[in-house]
């Protein structure tokens, strides 16, 4: 038996249909924005759980020794017992830790630069160029990646001795300056600049040198300033290697003397906390200084090629 459907009610469903349309046309919209509230909302918390270990250590930089050995690091502090003497040390008395700041500073200043200038010279001739063995020169350099330094750093310490290298600060950036992994995320990079921006510098005389210069390394700018953080913060970090090179206490590194405050006949914590936390301000003007170009550099370098 057919139900025979009255005009009126065939205008109701039309019309309810027309709402549910509608409020699927409005979900898109309302969901994205939900979305986009709960990622930056994640985000903020990731943030504020990162920034707790800093926190920590900058309210433990207004507390002196004994206070720390009580309390140990928190995210409380005793206005009573807070004072700013670990700073007036810092920047009176604090020995050579001066010394071991500026040295960190020069290794770490010359060891970016030099690795950024080395490796984007290997990477432009892997990206740019054709030769033979190319294909076997890019396998073994994406092999070098996966060799722990803990496997090299005996016969390469062997090798500066031979050179007469130890005790001296090109043994501390010598070995990195041609970094695998920069080597690489910069050929990533160049393979996605088109190869006719070489060819017009060619037919207007300009040389080799030049269309690397002039043409190719402004380009660069996002990649470089992403290896330039990372390469950066390696070096700066870099405990290990300079321990076993350098020997004189005037030539070692800031991770290697804020370690030596502590020793087994007592432990120097009201330096040790406020001269960690000056360490921390040469990488974060590193950050700011080239934050601007990280994210696209980091990007461009993993999708290109």
């Amino acid at each position: 038996m057919s139900v025979k459907t009255t005009g009126p009610a065939v205008g109701t469903w039309a019309a309810n249909d027309r709402i549910e349309q509608e409020l699927r046309k409005d979900n898109p919209g309302r969901n994205k924005r939900t979305r986009s509230l709960l990622i930056v909302t994640a985000l903020i918390v990731i943030a504020l759980v990162t920034l707790i270990p800093f926190w920590a250590i900058f309210i433990g930089s207004f507390q002196d020794g004994p206070a720390l050995m009580r309390h140990g690091l928190n995210l409380g502090i005793d206005l009573n017992e807070a004072h700013v003497d670990n700073y007036v040390m810092l920047f009176t008395d604090s020995g050579n830790y001066f010394r071991w700041f500026f040295n960190s500073v020069a290794i770490t200043s010359i060891q970016v630069t030099l690795t950024l200038l080395i490796s984007s010279f290997v990477a432009y001739g892997f990206a740019m160029y054709e030769f033979r063995f190319k294909a076997t020169f890019t396998v073994l350099v994406l092999l070098l990646m996966t060799v722990p330094f803990e496997m090299v750093m005996l016969p390469l310490f062997l090798q500066m001795s031979d050179f007469g290298l130890l005790n001296n600060y090109a043994g501390v950036f010598l070995p990195f300056i041609a970094s695998a992994m920069t080597i690489f995320f910069f050929r990533q990079y160049l393979t996605g600049i088109p190869k006719d921006l070489l060819e017009a510098g060619r037919i207007d005389g300009v040389s080799e040198f030049g269309i690397f210069f002039r043409i190719v390394l402004p380009l660069m700018k996002p990649a470089m300033a992403a290896m330039a953080i990372l390469n950066g913060m390696a070096a700066w970090n870099n405990m290990l290697w300079p321990l076993l090179v350098l020997r004189s206490p005037q030539m070692q590194t800031l991770p290697i003397g804020l370690n030596s405050l502590l020793t087994p006949y007592g432990n120097n914590y009201d330096l040790l906390i406020v001269g960690a936390l000056f360490s921390l301000v040469p990488v974060l003007i590193l950050f700011f200084v080239f934050q601007k170009h990280f994210i696209s550099g980091m990007t461009a370098g993993a999708v290109k090629g």
